[in-house]
């Protein structure tokens, strides 16, 4: 029986193949927004963060990138305070939160429209291992405005943490700001009230 495609042929296809599932799994920018100045004293910086800078382009994402059972991601410092550079109450409860207690917010694609609302995640970073629960969202869709504390938006790789979080990962405090971690859902019941 005479075959119709040739070794190289059979090889260009699943190359091709490759390709497509790896670009399928991208999380590519869905667009751009253009900072605006602040006016003077809106913009929290503490914990180090950033403000929007006027005329310069932000890409905005709808996505994360696809999750597995250890996702890369890179986490950030965030005050859940009322008047702490997160801004306002948080999304998932309308609440804040004191930094002593491990919450976190994630980027859209994996905050996914509130799906895991004030449900615990496994951070894996410095050699340790903390859960925290996902009480907001950081914003890759939007930012530049007062909504978001005049701060650029998320990327899309983002888990936002409080105080809490970082001191369980055990790392010194003139370390926190950004550390690569990687993250996956906890299926357990932390306790409490």
């Amino acid at each position: 029986m005479k075959s119709f495609f040739s070794k190289g042929s059979v090889v260009a296809i699943l190359l091709l193949a490759i390709f497509l599932v790896s670009e399928a799994q991208q999380c590519r920018p869905s667009g751009r927004i253009r900072g605006r100045k602040p006016p003077p004293g809106q913009c929290n910086t503490e914990d180090d963060s950033d403000c929007c800078k006027a005329g310069k382009m932000y890409p905005t994402y709808t996505c994360s990138p696809p999750m597995s059972g250890n996702t890369q991601a890179y986490l950030t410092l965030n005050s859940f305070e009322a008047g702490g550079d997160g801004g306002g109450p948080s999304e998932c409860d309308g609440q804040y939160h004191d930094d002593n207690t491990p919450v976190v917010a994630l980027s859209t694609g994996w905050y996914n429209g509130g799906s895991r609302c004030l449900k615990n995640i496994r951070i894996n970073g410095n050699g340790q291992s903390v859960v925290a629960m996902v009480v907001d969202e950081c914003d890759s869709t939007e930012g530049c405005d007062a909504d978001h504390d005049y701060q650029p938006p998320c990327p899309n790789n983002i888990v936002d943490a409080s105080k809490a979080v970082w001191k369980a990962l055990g790392v010194s405090e003139d370390n926190w700001g950004g550390l690569d971690i990687t993250w996956s859902d906890a299926y357990f019941y932390l306790g409490g009230p």
